[in-house]
């Protein structure tokens, strides 16, 4: 089984709400998902401590299933359908509009 791996985007204070926030982006091996996270703290909790904190919300979210979250999608190698690749100069030579060389 793999290790869940989590990494959080810019945690920053909110002022208004007194809160740190933060969007988190857990793995576990067969899943990626990010979960927008805030805990209530005072702006004096140290940064170690938010973190702490906002990891803690991501992973019971992840186990749970519960929440707002986006799926993060791997990216694969896009195929061709076998087509030439594109040529602009072909192109515009088949629509009559080629570069003229024999111009004066």
């Amino acid at each position: 089984m793999k290790q869940t791996q989590i990494q959080l985007s810019d945690v920053i204070y909110n002022a208004a709400d007194q809160s740190f926030e933060a969007l988190v982006t857990v793995s576990d091996g067969s899943r990626m998902k990010r979960y927008p996270c805030a805990i209530e703290a005072p702006i004096m909790m140290s940064f170690e401590e938010a973190t702490k904190g906002l990891e803690k919300q991501a992973l019971r979210k992840h186990t749970t299933g519960r929440g707002l979250f986006s799926n993060v999608l791997r990216k694969r190698p896009s195929v061709r359908a076998g087509r030439a690749s594109f040529d602009p100069q072909v192109w515009l030579e088949q629509l009559g509009l080629g570069l003229h060389k024999n111009a004066a």
